[in-house]
């Protein structure tokens, strides 16, 4: 049996100066044998396609994680709004939206607390969790979000919207009732001043 560490027969060690690497020397021993070192390519062009090839392996595990980042947040938007959006219908639909009552606004305020953070938790490590234009939007002007990946994240959440309004629409009975309206008294200015304070 031959030693591994034993150098095999032809090659010489190398002389003191000079590298253990030659290319030219290699190609060189090759020819002396009857093989061409080069075969179809030659190393330099071997060198060239090596690398074009890692960088488009890259490239195509950029996209590929970009595009699981916008499913998961479509799939994340559309689950925290039909779970929200199928609870407001539901309570709107048991008392008319025309009568305030505590224990619905406690219901729908519950139900979009709950929807947002089990959706949150199941998908803050495949997009985030933004779900929101707005918060995208807010952390793309705060310098926390790349501008493109923003505008790349902004456009799953609102298919993810308009998917969630149209299953809740389509699966629950009547008309739908999901729409945000002001009492009677409450102005458009009093509204949005409530909305400011009211939202985190």
């Amino acid at each position: 049996m031959q030693n591994p560490l034993r150098r095999p027969r032809g090659n010489s060690a190398p002389q003191r100066g000079q590298p253990v690497f030659d290319p030219n020397r290699d190609a060189e021993r090759g020819r002396s044998r009857g093989n061409s070192d080069e075969g179809i390519m030659s190393q330099g062009v071997r060198g060239h396609f090596v690398a074009m090839v890692a960088t488009f392996s890259s490239r195509v595990q950029y996209s590929a994680s970009a595009d699981i980042e916008q499913t998961g947040e479509f799939v994340g938007t559309v689950m925290f709004l039909y779970f929200a959006f199928g609870a407001t219908q539901i309570a709107n639909n048991v008392l008319p939206a025309s009568e305030p009552s505590l224990d619905r606004l406690l219901y729908i305020s519950l139900a979009f607390g709950f929807s947002l953070a089990t959706t949150a938790w199941v998908f803050y490590r495949v997009s985030g969790g933004l779900f929101n234009p707005a918060v995208t939007l807010g952390l793309v002007l705060a310098g926390g979000l790349p501008w493109v990946r923003g505008l790349l994240l902004f456009v799953p959440q609102m298919l993810g919207g308009m998917v969630a309004a149209g299953l809740v629409s389509c699966m629950f009975p009547g008309p739908a009732n999901i729409q945000t309206k002001l009492t009677s008294g409450t102005s458009i200015a009093q509204g949005h001043v409530i909305r400011y304070l009211s939202s985190p």
